[in-house]
Parts: C-alpha cells; sequence; structure tokens
C-alpha cells in the first residue's frame, strides 16, 4: 500500500488479536508501530518480534487516564517521532441482557469504549492539526449499526464513536487528516471465546455464528488489519468520515 512506509502510527489494545494482527500488517508495509495496551509483557514479546523485520514500540497504557494517555503520547514522539496515525482498536465488553446488567459494568463499559477513544484522540490531534496531516480509524462494531442483543451499553459507545468520528472528518478536512470507522462482525479473537464459553453449548454458538455470515466463516484479525493498513495508507487518501463493516455480509449497509 502507499504512503505507510516511515509512518507512526498508534495502535491501542496493540498486543490483543485484531490489535496485534494490525501492527505487524503495518510493521510489514514499513509503519513504525507504537504498541499500546495494558498488559506489556505481551506488548513487549510483540515488540521484540516485529523488531526482526521493522520498527515497534511497546508501552503499557490505561486509555482512560488521561494524563497517562498524554504522557504515553509523549514518550512515543521521543521513541518514534511525530503521530501520522491512530488506529483505536483496545475495547471491552460483557455479554448480558440491559436490565441484568450493573451500573458498575456500565461505567467500565462508557470508560474503555467511549472515554478512552476520547483520551486518545485528543492526545493526538493537536500535533496532527499542527502538521496539517493525519489519518485516525476507529474500531467501532455492527452492535453500532444494527444492534446486537446483550450488548446494549457496548452498542451505544460504539454508536456514540460512529458519530464522533464522522463529526471529527468534518472538523478537520481542512487540516488534511481522515477519520474512518471500521465495525467487525463475528471475529475469531480472546473476546468472542469468552462470549462462546459463557454459553451454556459454545460449539453450538459458534456454528450459529457462522450459519450466519454469508461467507461462511468466521472473521480472522488479519481481515480487519488489511482494511486498517488500507485506511491508514495514501490508497485512501480522498476517504474520510466513512463507516466499514468487515463482517462476511453478515450486515450490509447502504
Amino acid at each position: 500500500m502507499k504512503g505507510l512506509e516511515n509512518k507512526v502510527i498508534i495502535v491501542t489494545g496493540g498486543a490483543g488479536g485484531i490489535g496485534s494482527a494490525t501492527c505487524r500488517r503495518l510493521a510489514q508495509e514499513g509503519a513504525k508501530v507504537a504498541i499500546f495496551d495494558m498488559n506489556l509483557a505481551a506488548a513487549k514479546k510483540l515488540e521484540n518480534e516485529i523488531n526482526q523485520y521493522g520498527k515497534a514500540f511497546a508501552i503499557q497504557c490505561d486509555i482512560t487516564q488521561h494524563s497517562i494517555v498524554e504522557e504515553a503520547v509523549q514518550k512515543t514522539e521521543a521513541e518514534l517521532g511525530p503521530i501520522d496515525g491512530l488506529v483505536n482498536n483496545a475495547g471491552w465488553d460483557v455479554f448480558k441482557p440491559f436490565i441484568k446488567s450493573t451500573p458498575e459494568e456500565w461505567d467500565k463499559l462508557i470508560q474503555i469504549n467511549l472515554m478512552g477513544m476520547l483520551n486518545m484522540h485528543y492526545a493526538v490531534l493537536k500535533g496532527m492539526v499542527a502538521r496539517n496531516s493525519g489519518s485516525i480509524v476507529n474500531i467501532a462494531s455492527d452492535a453500532a449499526r444494527v444492534g446486537s442483543s446483550g450488548e446494549a451499553v457496548y452498542a451505544a459507545c460504539k454508536g456514540g464513536l460512529v458519530s464522533f468520528s464522522k463529526t471529527l472528518a468534518r472538523e478537520h478536512s481542512r487540516h488534511n487528516i481522515k477519520v474512518n470507522v471500521i465495525c467487525p462482525g463475528p471475529t475469531d479473537t480472546a473476546l468472542l471465546a469468552g462470549v462462546t464459553e459463557g454459553a451454556s453449548n459454545p460449539e453450538k454458538l459458534r456454528d450459529a455464528f457462522i450459519r450466519a455470515i454469508p461467507l461462511g466463516r468466521l472473521g480472522q484479525p488479519e481481515d480487519l488489519a488489511s482494511s486498517i493498513a488500507f485506511f491508514l495508507s495514501d490508497d485512501a487518501s480522498f476517504i474520510t468520515g466513512q463507516v466499514l463493516s468487515v463482517s462476511g455480509g453478515l450486515t450490509m449497509n447502504g
């Protein structure tokens, strides 16, 4: 892909399934990746792997804490250079009907899935505006587009992320900053495994997910990584404010 060589790109939740696949893909395209994750050991392991063929920098970061985010971004710029791209991938979910959920769970969902990405945007956008250049990819969910039983507050957060992204795309188009959204469908990650393991019949639930997908398989982290890399690349230089479902056809929104 065009224009990723030597670009400095932050990936939150960078040591997880979709995050690690994205970091690897970006590094393969020549980007310098900053792996933001709460799990420093996993982030360091990925950093060592990528540094065999590219450039990576791992840093522990709690995205829900504004001051910690600001400090992590400053350390990244000192290590790798000014931030060219941001992938807001970190997230958390709990699956249960809304009336069985708790205010404590709502708060955690909102802090990680909504406030965390606000902190990340705030920390990187100022520099992007000053340089008149940048690209942001926000990972939402098809739950934001069509709803999802057992994910009411999560869907609300992701719906907010979609609206926020479109607004920023308008506000910062004059600064040559692109903001786009990717909505994964069921993807073969630890999060999905946690959902199925909590079911009475995990294999039956997994099979139900697969049967619902027209392309007949679960998404793989690499499926998301390629779409993320595209939105960050110069191949997508005339695309902003858009929402792309990467779901094997599970949802087909115009």
